[in-house]
């Protein structure tokens, strides 16, 4: 065992809108560094990371896949991420395992609506990211346009490093403003010259450009500046790894992946000034660094519970985690067994003997450990934050064509559930049918199709529905619940007073006590908490979620023999509920932020769809032929719509969409 984690190390994900272009960037890489010796390319679906059939199918990342690879003496651990919208909850649980990214972004189209949601998720989780704007020989491109939108959209200080070397199909390489070095591609690989002459002025410009906005931003650039009037390149590169680790600015880069232009400075600067493990802050409350001599503490982030055996995806924070090893499961209690340490690439396995702080590795053998649970030593317990699955917006009846098929199918259920936890499955208590949720019609599509795959089911499911929530609009004040039952023995006393409030903003529910004198005992209040969120489980309109409520508990009283945390929990709920019936209410649906891009003669037929779907116009743009229209639309008037749209634009028309949230039902 090393005596500290390998320095040489980088954990990183590829992030991006759908169609950026990530998975190409991600091929590369594995081509340059020699993981592969053969380029895969989306369009004939031959990619290493999208192995699945239905990746390959549909052109889109669906299971963030992990591959590892070398460069310059470094080990890199790569998890390429899907952009759709529908598995944002796969991203999320990647990043909260990776200790930095490669945001890539379409040098048309700049920020999209999928790459600022990732983006947020990234500023949730605070990893440090550099930039690369790929697509850079397609018409229209523009590197200080995306930089720009990155600045106003994503509010980033975005620090280009690089100048193009020519333009759109003309584009063939870059200026390094570190080092005031071209890097060209004509054919025959890399090539490094000096900078031509005809782009020296500008290059000049942009590295003292560069210079002084490190300079305002670092202390130790800002001194040397002042001093001497530049910044030396080892310094400037110094201050933009410190700046980028500390989440301050963003490195931005260009290129075209696919035409393989420009990815290997971008290697060089994933190695340059993406954190190593050693770098990250300790976990579990700031008590463990990321030293193989310590207590082992791991966090699993994926599930892969294949027929032919079960594999758990983990990132090692902490220790070391040997084959043979016992841990404990601080979600269950329980110990497992470490039976085999594997090294994955995609869908390839390596088995190691030893992973240590720092690694992100497959293990087999534990038997019910889920996506989020903390493996530790099990004499030194600790917890790790999980990352919380998203809530379904979508759901859709699901049963087997064939009765016999009833028990396989409830199995096939369970694997999609524990794979991924932002599915979940439920049975319907007043119809009896079976119901998946999830976060898009895709989702469930998807996760169908894959019952249909590899259990070999025959399924029929019901249209999708969407997740309503109720919501108050002016809540009550005072309102008293007295809950006593006395049926022999120890009795049941609880008496409380509530008022219930609408809570602004995106808070789903807030609980306070006014109570003064000690009238409730502190942990009467706690119950009290507890019962109010089980009555939010079913509201009063149509039984739906409840959100958006405030509860204050202003006065209750207690029986000396007959109060207890079971009473007051029961009082809380029935008090919610009695407050919910005398409170105004309404409906909530879910909302999503549509970007439509279609032609310009079809943006008429586009918009007046859009209205006939209850859609708001907020954005409108022109790009080059095309138009570009952002709408807010009720998820529910959006199913099918991917047919209706091609039908209107002769095929050519696209959209993507993100949550938006939830507003007052109007249909």
């Amino acid at each position: 065992m090393r005596a500290f984690p390998n320095p040489r190390v980088r954990n990183l994900g590829i992030l991006a809108h759908v169609d950026a272009g990530k998975t190409t960037v991600t091929e590369r890489i594995l081509f340059l560094t020699g993981a592969v010796h053969k380029q895969g390319e989306v369009h004939d679906g031959t990619t290493v990371t999208d192995f699945d059939p239905q990746e390959r199918e549909r052109g889109i990342t669906i299971s963030a896949a992990a591959v590892s690879c070398a460069w310059d003496g470094h080990r890199l651990a790569l998890i390429d991420t899907p952009g759709h919208v529908d598995f944002s909850d796969e991203v999320e649980r990647a990043l909260r395992v990776l200790d930095g990214a490669v945001a890539v972004f379409d040098a048309v189209a700049g920020v999209e609506p999928q790459s600022e949601t990732v983006w947020r998720q990234a500023d949730r989780h605070g990893v440090p990211r550099i930039a690369f704007v790929n697509k850079m020989d397609r018409a229209g491109a523009d590197l200080d346009a995306a930089v720009a939108s990155i600045r106003s959209r994503l509010g980033a200080v975005a620090l280009p490093v690089q100048l193009p070397i020519g333009r759109e199909d003309g584009f063939r390489g870059v200026v390094d403003l570190v080092r005031m070095r071209a890097c060209v591609w004509d054919g025959g690989g890399r090539e490094e010259t000096d900078v031509p002459t005809g782009l020296r002025d500008e290059a000049v410009r942009r590295r003292r450009a560069l210079e002084e906005a490190v300079a305002e931003l670092h202390p130790e650039a800002l001194e040397e500046f002042c001093g001497d009037g530049t910044l030396s390149d080892a310094t400037l590169e110094r201050a933009l790894r410190a700046l980028t680790l500390a989440g301050t600015a963003v490195v931005v880069l260009c290129g075209s992946a696919y035409r393989d232009r420009g990815v290997e400075p971008l290697l060089d600067a994933v190695v340059a000034y993406l954190p190593a493990p050693t770098d990250r802050p300790p976990v579990g409350g700031g008590e463990r660094a990321a030293d193989p001599h310590a207590p082992l503490v791991a966090l699993a982030f994926k599930v892969n519970a294949a027929p032919t055996g079960r594999m758990t995806y983990v990132r090692v924070y902490a220790g070391a985690l040997a084959k043979g090893a016992t841990v404990l499961d601080t979600a269950t209690g329980r110990t497992e067994r470490i039976s085999r340490v594997l090294r994955v690439q995609a869908d390839r396995t390596a088995e190691v003997s030893l992973a240590v702080a720092g690694d992100i590795v497959a293990v087999v053998g534990p038997k019910a450990v889920r996506a989020g649970a903390t493996l530790c030593a099990p004499d030194v317990p600790v917890v790790l934050e999980p990352p919380v699955p998203a809530a379904p917006v979508v759901s859709m009846a699901v049963e087997a064509r064939r009765s016999t098929d009833t028990g396989r199918l409830a199995a096939g259920l369970a694997r999609l559930a524990e794979e991924d936890p932002s599915l979940v499955v439920r049975t319907d208590p007043e119809t009896g049918q079976t119901v998946l949720s999830g976060l898009g019609e895709l989702h469930l599509e998807v996760a169908v199709e894959r019952l249909r795959r590899d259990r070999d089911l025959e399924v029929t499911v019901g249209r999708p529905q969407v997740a309503y929530r109720e919501t108050v609009v002016k809540g009550v004040t005072g309102l008293l619940h007295r809950h006593v039952k006395q049926d022999g023995g120890a009795g049941q006393f609880a008496h409380v007073v509530i008022d219930v409030q609408s809570l602004e903003g995106d808070e789903e529910f807030a609980f306070a006590s006014a109570v003064t004198g000690g009238r409730v005992p502190q942990e009467y209040v706690r119950a009290v908490e507890a019962g109010c969120r089980d009555a939010l489980v079913e509201g009063p309109l149509g039984g739906h979620q409840v959100t958006g409520v405030r509860v204050t508990l202003t006065d209750g009283a207690t029986h000396p023999k007959d109060s207890s945390e079971l009473a007051f929990r029961t009082a809380g709920r029935a008090a919610l509920r009695e407050a919910l019936r005398a409170s105004v209410m309404t409906v909530l649906e879910p909302v999503a932020e549509v970007t439509v891009t279609v032609p310009a003669e079809s943006v008429g037929a586009v918009l007046g769809d859009l209205a006939s779907r209850r859609g708001r116009v907020t954005d409108s743009q022109v790009r080059g032929g095309t138009s570009v229209v952002t709408a807010t639309v009720p998820l529910a008037e959006l199913f099918g719509y991917a047919t209706r749209l091609r039908g209107r634009t002769q095929g050519r028309g696209t959209f993507t969409t993100r949550p938006a949230g939830y507003e007052p039902a109007t249909a």
